[in-house]
């Protein structure tokens, strides 16, 4: 495979429309550490857009090409897909002279000289590739990260060091992992999502095997055991011992999970991991199984893993005191959902568990509503907010209130006043809030904080 690496050194400043998407904003830091300068536009000023604005880029807030310092000193455009097709910005550029890429074609041209660890899936790719990537940063081996979300550990969503490795987040949607140059690949699940994409499930997993014929002979591919039977020469992990790899002898002491790892018929004891969910055990054993595939001992990988705290919007947990807990979580479809409240009961079996979840995208919310009002139906109370739509238009007859109607839940309500959340709060007194989904919903965090911290 002929593999011409992006000219880095070549690039005196590049453009993100989007910048302050958590993709984006990797590439953009990825660019400032290299000392090219950087500017960009997004509609909304967010603390990732501050951060980056305090590292030295350029960052707009309208769409108006005249805010856009010295166009002609550009030497590369990048963009996400999640940007409307009639933004000012994407008209102009895309028929400009300016090389002018997605953000998957740019994430694969730096990271092919690498040796690249992609984590694909549509759950738990965030949390699996965070974690390989600290394993490998904590032992010196990390090379270059770009995760998709805020890694606990290091405040940060891009991770630098020495090394050529490369661990990455391998995205499906507007199958943007096709431009990728993985030399192993994790797969942690193919269930049904960004059907606006692809139409059907089966064209999603067919998506996914498209993927996978990018690995070369000799390297690779490693899937979560119910996966197996659609691929071929794959490792497996999971929870049963015919896997390549498996957990087991799970116990929960110390607000975490120690258990012994089983893999090449040797029984490895006390792992330690303190982010609950056995999804996030299934997540871990991934790790564990590309840990040992790259040639750490299990000791390397023990101490990475026990010293791994999280992923921001990942089970984060806010607030806990006095039998009251505050947990945020990026879930935002039917199984993530099932899963996060599975966890919950598992870690807080007396509490109640309250939910606030704001549904992400019309189209999701349509495509999976049955699924949506079943998992919902496993809170014990939930306040569900307006849609968010992101780059979508309203849908006819999609809303939360409909949406609401088929929930088997006593107490349940649209939100549209958080002071109606907090007076409910008010008349509790053992409870678990979480607030789930993947839009502007961490809006509300601090004011949660801020309540609980004043009123319990």
């Amino acid at each position: 495979m002929r593999r011409e690496v992006l000219n880095i050194d070549s690039l005196n400043r590049v453009h993100f429309i989007g910048i302050g998407g958590i993709g984006m904003s990797a590439l953009a830091k990825f660019f400032l550490f290299r000392n090219i300068e950087v500017s960009g536009y997004d509609k909304v000023c967010s603390s990732i857009t501050k951060s980056l604005s305090k590292d030295g880029a350029n960052i707009i807030y309208e769409d108006d090409l005249s805010l856009i310092k010295s166009k002609d000193e550009i030497d590369l455009v990048v963009y996400t897909p999640a940007i409307p097709s009639d933004n000012r910005q994407l008209d102009y550029f895309s028929s400009s002279r300016i090389p002018f890429h997605k953000r998957a074609y740019i994430l694969g041209q730096i990271t092919k000289s690498y040796h690249t660890i992609a984590v694909a899936g549509t759950h738990g790719k965030t949390t699996t590739s965070s974690i390989i990537a600290h394993i490998l940063q904590y032992n010196k081996l990390g090379g270059v990260s770009f995760l998709g979300g805020i890694s606990t550990n290091y405040n940060s969503n891009i991770l630098l060091q020495d090394g050529n490795n490369a661990v990455v987040e391998a995205d499906e949607y507007d199958r943007s992992f096709l431009k990728l140059f993985p030399n192993m690949i994790l797969l942690t699940s193919m269930d049904p999502d960004h059907l606006d994409i692809y139409g059907d499930n089966q064209s999603l997993i067919e998506g996914f095997k498209l993927f996978t014929a990018l690995l070369e002979n000799k390297n690779k591919l490693i899937v979560q055991e119910d996966l197996n039977s659609h691929f071929n020469d794959c490792l497996t992990y999971g929870f049963h011992k015919n896997s390549s790899l498996s957990i087991q002898h799970i116990r929960i002491q110390k607000g975490g999970y120690f258990f012994d790892v089983l893999y090449n018929d040797k029984l490895y004891s006390d792992f330690e991991f303190y982010l609950p969910g056995k999804y996030n055990l299934l997540n871990a054993a991934g790790a564990i199984l590309c840990g040992f595939e790259m040639g750490l001992d299990a000791q390397q990988i023990k101490s990475g893993l026990a010293s791994f705290s999280g992923v921001k919007r990942r089970f984060e947990v806010h607030y806990d005191k006095n039998d009251i807990v505050y947990i945020d979580d990026y879930a935002h479809h039917p199984k993530e959902i099932t899963a996060l409240v599975n966890g919950l009961r598992d870690f807080y079996p007396k509490h109640k568990i309250i939910g606030v979840f704001q549904p992400h995208l019309y189209s999701r919310t349509r495509d999976f509503m049955h699924g949506f009002q079943e998992a919902l139906s496993l809170l014990d109370q939930l306040f569900l907010m307006p849609i968010y739509p992101a780059r979508e238009k309203p849908i006819k007859d999609v809303s939360s209130e409909n949406l609401l109607i088929d929930i088997a839940l006593e107490s349940k309500s649209v939100l549209n006043n958080e002071d109606d959340l907090f007076l409910s709060l008010k008349q509790e007194n053992k409870f678990v809030l979480v607030t789930i989904g993947a839009g502007d919903i961490d809006l509300l965090i601090n004011p949660i904080k801020t309540f609980l911290h004043e009123n319990f």
